[in-house]
């Protein structure tokens, strides 16, 4: 009979023991399997979404916010940002703004509504056309789907963990709830999905990207214009009005006063009922002017075709942008122009993968290295467990071992059953434990998800899980020991002597 088949045997005669020492050794490292995982899976998550682009501008105040916000669609966004700025980074017509020529790509982005839970981000259709993601990978679309276009106001592309949990495919519509938490505000227009990403692994799975000039048209999005502008304007329109109707209505009622007098006196009067009608009619809608591309009721809709042919784009100056996505020429580009910008007043601009790496130096890979540290020890405690099982057992075995060193065994034959024994309980207990915590890792996967945005599953895995099985056989072999020295040193005439 082989050694294995040896050591196999003595465990099996104490089932009950050995299925709590293993046990233990299960929950150990499961606890560690979980650590490794949702810390590899959540630092890769964070890397893959700071990549394609070199900068995030945005308002003045934490950086970390504002990649968080921007790039992770996590927390509130700081404050918007002038159209005029985002235009520094652009060329318009043939007039380069201030940035443009060390600018390859300026995406901007605009926020403040969400579907069901999910950021809605307005934007341009060249993130998915001119960006990258992950390394230099390109976006792609689910069959039958594409980007939305510039010229269809009322177009959207949704990433694939928001068509999976809403249901929403090509062609459907859905209306975005104003504010940035469900059931905060009201309904908006619907908008049409044209597109469904593919997977990407980034944040961008879990928001709905809409047409920007869309998001300008909707309730409440536009900047107000000021009041003494807006009614000069409309004062000067109103006298312009008056002074060229003037000569052919003044001409009209001399020639009606003149052949019926009693008659021009009424149309006099009910002309000026019209006008003051007519004339407060205009003052209302004047002072509506402001939010003339607001919306009324919750449940509005309009036929997506009929939304771009009635809609024109939201006037320049009563635009806004939360943020701006800023892939720059090169490297040394990307430097000056954070250096520039941060000298500045009016934005901020900061290196995504340079702020979430000092993010997790400062607060995740210290918390991770705690946890991982108190998941070892609960190992370590297994395996001491294990130990003091194997040990408390030898009384009782002194004269199977007796037997065996009769029957011819040496003694390092008697040695390596021991520590076989003290092995296989660590591997089984860890292969248990390695198949707990994938699954403890899919079942807490959705609350993971809802905290921090990252997707993690049973079938994610890291290399530094390879770790476990040569740690695990090391252990063993350490608790082991001291139960197969005493083993070891058996007195076989003693133990043959002695009455069962």
């Amino acid at each position: 009979m082989s050694l294995l088949k040896i050591a196999w045997r003595n465990i099996e005669q104490r089932a009950l023991a050995s299925t709590l020492t293993g046990f233990s050794m299960a929950l150990g490292v499961a606890l560690v399997v979980a650590v490794l995982v949702a810390q590899g899976v959540i630092a890769d998550s964070f890397t893959r979404g700071a990549c394609g682009y070199h900068l995030v501008v945005g308002k003045k105040g934490s950086q970390l916010q504002l990649v968080l916000n921007t790039v992770y669609h996590l927390q509130d966004p700081i404050e918007n940002l002038p159209y005029s700025f985002y235009k520094e980074f652009v060329t318009t017509g043939d007039q380069p703004g201030r940035f443009a020529p060390y600018v390859k790509v300026a995406i901007p982005y605009c926020l403040g509504d969400n579907y069901q839970g999910f950021r809605v981000v307005g934007t341009v259709p060249d993130l998915f056309d001119k960006l990258e993601y992950a390394g230099g990978r390109k976006y792609e679309f689910e069959p039958g789907g594409r980007n939305f276009e510039h010229d269809h106001f009322f177009e959207a592309v949704i990433g694939a963990s928001v068509a999976k949990k809403t249901g929403l495919q090509v062609g459907d519509e859905f209306q975005p709830t104003h504010g940035l938490k469900e059931g905060d505000g009201h309904k908006h227009d619907a908008f049409q999905v044209v597109g469904v990403l593919k997977p990407t692994g980034t944040a961008n799975d879990r928001a709905l990207f809409i047409n920007m000039e869309g998001f300008y048209l909707l309730d409440k999005h536009a900047k107000p214009v000021e009041e003494g502008h807006a009614a000069d304007e409309h004062h000067e329109h109103e006298e312009g009005e008056h002074r060229h109707a003037e000569p052919a209505e003044h001409h009209a009622g001399e020639e009606r006063e003149a052949d019926h007098p009693g008659e021009a006196r009424d149309a006099d009067h009910h002309d000026a009922d019209h006008d003051k009608h007519e004339h407060d009619d205009a003052h209302e809608k004047a002072a509506a002017a402001p939010d003339a591309h607001e919306h009324e009721g919750e449940n509005h809709h309009h036929d997506h075709e009929g939304h771009d042919h009635h809609h024109e784009p939201l006037p320049e100056e009563q635009r806004e942008v939360t943020a701006i996505l800023v892939l720059a020429s090169n490297d040394f580009s990307a430097e000056a122009l954070r250096t520039t910008i941060n000298e500045g007043e009016t934005a901020q601009a900061a290196s995504p993968i340079r702020v979430i790496s000092d993010f997790f130096k400062t607060m995740v890979s210290g918390v991770s290295i705690a946890l991982l540290s108190l998941t070892v020890l609960i190992i370590v405690v297994a395996g001491v467990g294990i130990m003091v099982s194997i040990y408390n057992s030898m009384n009782d075995r002194r004269r199977d071992i007796a037997v065996m060193r009769a029957l011819g065994a040496g003694r390092g034959t008697v040695l390596s059953v021991i520590l076989l024994e003290s092995i296989l309980l660590s591997l089984g207990g860890g292969l248990a434990g390695f198949l707990l915590g994938h699954a403890l890792v899919g079942i807490l996967g959705p609350v993971v998800e809802a905290f921090s945005g990252v997707t993690i599953g049973f079938l994610q895995f890291v290399p530094y899980e390879l770790v476990l099985i040569p740690g695990l056989i090391v252990l063993a072999s350490l608790m082991g020991y001291l139960p197969a020295m005493s083993a070891y040193r058996t007195d076989v005439a003693k133990a043959l002597s002695a009455s069962p």
